[in-house]
């Protein structure tokens, strides 16, 4: 008996408060054919659409990604310049350089590679 006191109270509240939606501003432009197409056409684009808002949110952090990429090669890329820069007027350090990373050698040396046991 309680259990049904309790449902038909609260049937009598939602129907109460459906009437007064009804009759409020709110409910009066949703009845609106333009304001409804408008509402549902941006709910649409907001959730449905390719270009919803989770791949904006993704596809904006991936930019600010590239972005943050494109920032290091840049700086790797000026650093090169200045090493060839540096190659290319000292003769002294394109022979070091050449020794380092080629292991080149003049006719009467010998190289000894020493390899850490790590």
């Amino acid at each position: 008996m309680n259990l049904l006191y309790t449902l038909r109270r609260l049937s009598v509240i939602a129907i109460k408060t459906a009437r007064a939606f009804h009759q409020s501003k709110y409910g009066a432009m949703l009845r609106n054919k333009y304001v409804l197409t408008t509402l549902i056409f941006l709910i649409w684009l907001l959730l449905f659409d390719q270009n919803n808002l989770n791949e904006r949110r993704k596809n904006s952090s991936e930019y600010n990604q590239l972005l943050e990429e494109k920032d290091y090669y840049q700086k790797k890329i000026e650093e090169d310049r200045k090493r060839i820069r540096e190659l290319k007027t000292n003769n002294e350090n394109l022979e070091k350089f050449a020794r380092e990373q080629y292991l080149m050698k003049k006719d009467n040396e010998d190289i000894f590679i020493i390899v850490d046991g790590d």
